[in-house]
């Protein structure tokens, strides 16, 4: 399937999945505090390197975490380019009150939210799919 760019398209087609396990978010001191491999994504910023880990791999590195996080993966193959769908999706969990950390890669999306919410996040990700049908594929979810 190619990368989507249409709205309607990509939220009709989201297809949330739960992956197992709880990850956390993680402050680098060096590079080498982390095994090559281990980290789900790492980003460089000013103030230092974040990683987000498997909760299990942070701990055995005894590093600074984060509480647990789970992640889902939007299952949809959303362009670089799209529009609109991360804030269809964080706009969709913000109203169930569920912090959202969006992760863009280039295959598909990851959304993150703390371990206690993740199953409403999964709930509330289908609803928004749900709905595109009912109203013709307009920027759902984004006011």
């Amino acid at each position: 399937m190619d990368a989507q760019i249409d709205l309607g398209t990509l939220l009709a087609a989201l297809d949330p999945e739960l992956v197992p396990g709880d990850y956390v978010f993680c402050r680098l001191r060096t590079p080498g505090e982390l095994p090559p491999g281990v980290a789900f994504a790492t980003i460089a910023e000013d103030e230092g390197t974040t990683a987000i880990v498997r909760r299990a791999d942070a701990e055995r590195a005894g590093l600074e975490r984060s509480a647990p996080f789970r992640r889902i993966t939007l299952q949809v193959r959303s362009s670089l380019t799209a529009i609109g769908l991360t804030a269809a999706v964080a706009t969709a969990l913000a109203r169930r009150g569920i912090p959202a950390n969006v992760v863009a890669a280039f295959h598909h999306d990851h959304v993150f939210v703390p371990a206690e919410q993740a199953g409403e996040a999964i709930d509330a990700l289908r609803a928004l799919a749900d709905d595109v049908p009912e109203r013709g594929g307009e920027a759902v979810g984004v006011e």
